[in-house]
């Protein structure tokens, strides 16, 4: 067993309440994660719903692929993990260390989900289709980064980034006009993401550093990590003005591009508030910052722009 003591605040949270398979399966992928991104798929939906039809079925396709993918990505990457896991005091009471779901019904339940995010593409449309292999390569790929790099913060961050791009392209059939539209969107989703990333990763920085693991907070420091933190999320605040200041929901209408940019205001917002909730030398509100602060964020922004598409629908009705 590792002799590393976990940081004051360190744990392993986000947990459902039950012994059942489906809470087990639900506990082993973190599925409450799910909020963090998902919401950015349906605005790249929003965002295409400007130039080509959007339809119930269309969203409940886009809504499956992207919780398959996120299903595939962190059960695999449980499975692939579980050796260390194993001997992190945080993480020992994880599902496969533990013994509360074999490897069989971890591998079995991560090839479902696979199956079911290509099945979802297909659905879709053939563009869609045709990048699923390329997606979930990528997406499984990010479990074996920790052993090669410390930017495996950004590697995740541009899985996540998949969510708002694969929106847009499942109504749209098509890369945006302007071509860098989605270039733009998907850096600001890895800033965000990869940052809030780094910040979980502070409290195994010491596990990490004894037992060979690159991440950022290992490699460079604790302090440093969260000042590299701040980066980027003053660079994906930076992103966001960019995508609202394109009107991407096809009206320049003062109180459209008024929500919109309301919306840059308070992810902004929240991300000052979460920076000031986390200290170098004090973690126990680092589980509020990266779930509470993130969900809020994300739904958040979510919600402005429904609000702005709907009031965009009006004005040019």
């Amino acid at each position: 067993m590792s002799s590393v003591v976990p940081p004051k605040g360190a744990r392993d949270g986000q947990l459902i309440t039950g012994e059942s398979l489906l809470v087990r399966l639900a506990n082993f992928v973190k599925l409450p994660h799910t909020v963090f991104a998902m919401p950015f798929a349906l605005v790249g939906v929003l965002c295409a719903s400007v130039v080509a039809p959007v339809t119930v079925a269309m969203v409940g396709w886009v809504l499956l692929a992207f919780t398959a993918a996120r299903f595939a990505g962190m059960g695999f990457n449980r499975i692939v993990d579980r050796d260390v896991d194993a001997i992190n005091p945080r993480t020992a009471k994880r599902e496969l260390p533990a013994g509360t779901l074999s490897l069989a019904q971890a591998k079995g339940s991560v090839a479902v989900a696979s199956v079911l995010f290509v099945v979802a593409a297909w659905q879709l449309n053939p563009l869609c289709l045709v990048l699923s292999p390329v997606a979930l390569l990528w997406v499984l790929g990010y479990s074996y980064t920790k052993r090669f790099t410390r930017y495996s913060h950004l590697w995740l961050g541009l899985g996540l980034a998949i969510a708002p791009v694969g929106g847009f392209l499942a109504v749209t059939g098509a890369w945006s006009d302007p071509w860098w539209f989605l270039c733009v969107l998907a850096l600001a989703i890895v800033c965000w993401s990869g940052g809030f990333d780094m910040l979980y990763a502070l409290q195994d920085a010491e596990f990490d550093r004894a037992n060979g693991l690159h991440s950022m907070p290992s490699a460079i420091g604790v302090p440093k990590a969260i000042l590299f933190s701040r980066t980027l999320h003053v660079i994906a605040v930076g992103c966001l003005a960019v995508v609202v200041s394109t009107q991407p929901l096809g009206t320049g209408v003062a109180i459209v591009q008024a929500v919109l940019w309301s919306g840059v205001a308070f992810v902004a917002a929240m991300l000052v508030w979460e920076h000031r909730m986390v200290k170098a030398d004090d973690l126990t509100k680092l589980d509020a910052a990266f779930f509470t602060m993130n969900g809020i964020i994300s739904l958040g922004f979510l919600t402005v722009f429904a609000v702005a598409r709907f009031l965009a629908s009006g004005s040019v009705a």
